[in-house]
């Protein structure tokens, strides 16, 4: 009977062993696998790379007319607003290699070569500056172009960018068959847009364009050398030698220096991205599920985010939005985790909700338009065509007033007034055309002057704090 049960103990166990050996076998070859097919280590041409690096980041010659020829393309292409031209200011541009340099220079503790990469990158970002200035300065189109628009902060995408075009960048060139990877990696990490971007602000004043973009710039370039150092410590590049070991620890010390100036700042504003993609995927997400109330339609949006109080603006049409709404809005923010924000909804006043509907309904029309149907050669005549609307939304808002009981008011508290009429008079000073609410106002017969000009003040004063106007007219006739 003992004999049985130990027989069938051991039976019990032989098919979990066998199991168990089997996954371990498929996990043996999974790893076997990953390891053949990811492995670094193949064509791989270290003192090759560290040659190519180091010949490329000089900044002198022919380099310097080819980035300064880069860099008029890449501010023409802004200009026009034409994706094709910047590529191509970007597929030549050799701002790509002083960046490498560093990265290089740093994970293989070579000083010398720190000293020289940082010197010829300072350099070129100087004469990026100076020429892309030039060409904003002389030009005569000054409109901010939607391609220069998208270049004056970073995102958390950029930043991903960056890193992910780093490692391409420094493992295609260090194969002996390198091919092509860096002309990519200059496309993707968009160094050359940003650079002539602040040259736009720097030309004309625009300050908040220049240090966007230059910030932009900057985060790009730590983001891409930083891969770069990674790579070259993960494959185990040659360290520079020293003969004196006191000189080595010295070397070493400033690199750790180094590395600690850049990285630090660097990881807190890829944190502050972070903080700020994950806000604004919030605020989207309540907007799309909160906000869609009916009769009222959202014509525009604007998210704010800043590291103190951001900010939610909503533009509506359509039935006004009552306070206890936006209170019971404001609670729900708080429960989504969108703290430190203030919710401002923006609604027109004395606007019918049909007349808001059809003018809405207006403007997306227009801008699906403006999107789908027109191309480059017509964006000028569809912007002209949204100021047109916009004007005539602004004249309808301000023609539409509550006349009838106004009047009913107006012969209460004036009986010396005979007649009121109203309408819109329209202005033209120079080539600006506005509009002016009047008011035609006829007094009693026998009237004195001196009080007829008393209470016409009084009356104009009154209608401006009535109907929340800024300006209006009164005319006697």
């Amino acid at each position: 009977m003992e004999e049985q049960t130990n027989t069938n103990s051991e039976g019990a166990k032989k098919p979990n062993q066998t199991l168990s050996v089997r996954v371990l076998r498929i996990l043996v070859a999974l790893r076997d696998f990953a390891q053949s097919t990811m492995f670094l280590g193949d064509d791989m041409d270290q003192e090759g790379t560290i040659e190519i690096i180091k010949k490329d980041m000089v900044f002198r010659g022919y380099v310097v007319w080819i980035l300064v020829c880069s860099i008029f393309i890449a501010s023409i292409g802004l200009n026009l607003n034409s994706a094709a031209v910047i590529i191509g200011a970007m597929l030549i541009s050799p701002l790509m290699a002083p960046i490498l340099a560093i990265g290089l220079s740093v994970g293989t503790n070579d000083w010398e070569t720190l000293k020289r990469a940082l010197k010829y990158f300072g350099v070129m970002v100087v004469v990026s500056l100076i020429t892309s200035t030039i060409y904003f300065f002389i030009t005569p189109l000054h409109e901010a172009q939607p391609e220069l628009l998208a270049r004056t902060s970073p995102t958390f995408l950029d930043a991903l960018i960056a890193i992910f075009g780093g490692l391409a960048g420094i493992i295609g060139i260090s194969r002996r068959s390198r091919g092509n990877v860096i002309p990519g990696v200059a496309i993707a990490t968009a160094l050359m847009p940003p650079l002539c971007t602040a040259g736009y602000g720097l030309a004309n004043g625009e300050w908040s364009f220049f240090f966007g973009a230059f910030y932009l710039f900057t985060l790009n370039s730590i983001f891409i050398a930083g891969a770069t150092f990674i790579i070259v410590r993960y494959l185990k590049f040659p360290l520079v030698s020293f003969v004196n070991a006191d000189t080595e620890k010295k070397v070493r010390r400033y690199m750790i220096g180094f590395v600690i100036v850049v990285l630090l700042p660097s990881a807190w504003i890829f944190y502050g991205l972070v903080k700020e993609t994950i806000f604004l995927g919030k605020a989207e997400n309540f907007i799309t599920q909160n906000l869609t109330i009916e009769g009222t339609e959202i014509i525009s949006k604007k998210i704010t985010y800043t590291d103190t109080i951001s900010r939610i603006d909503i533009f509506i049409m359509g039935e006004p939005i009552a306070e206890q709404t936006q209170k019971q809005l404001e609670k729900i923010m708080l429960e989504k985790g969108i703290e430190n924000t203030i919710l401002k909804i923006h609604q027109p006043k004395d606007v019918s909700s049909d007349l808001a509907g059809r003018l809405s309904k207006e403007v997306r029309v227009g801008i699906l338009e403006d999107l789908y149907k027109r191309n480059e050669d017509l964006i000028t005549e569809k912007n002209l065509q949204i100021a047109q609307l916009e004007s005539q939304v602004f004249a309808y808002q301000r023609s539409s007033i509550p006349f009838e009981g106004l009047t009913k008011e107006v012969s209460i508290q004036y009986p010396n007034i005979k007649q009121l009429a109203y309408a819109v008079s329209i202005e033209m000073n120079g080539a600006k055309i506005d509009t002016i609410p009047t008011f035609l106002l006829r007094w009693k017969a026998d009237q004195n002057s001196e009080i007829k000009n008393r209470e016409k003040q009084v009356l104009q004063a009154w209608l401006k704090q009535r109907l929340d106007l800024e300006t209006l007219r009164i005319v006697e006739y």
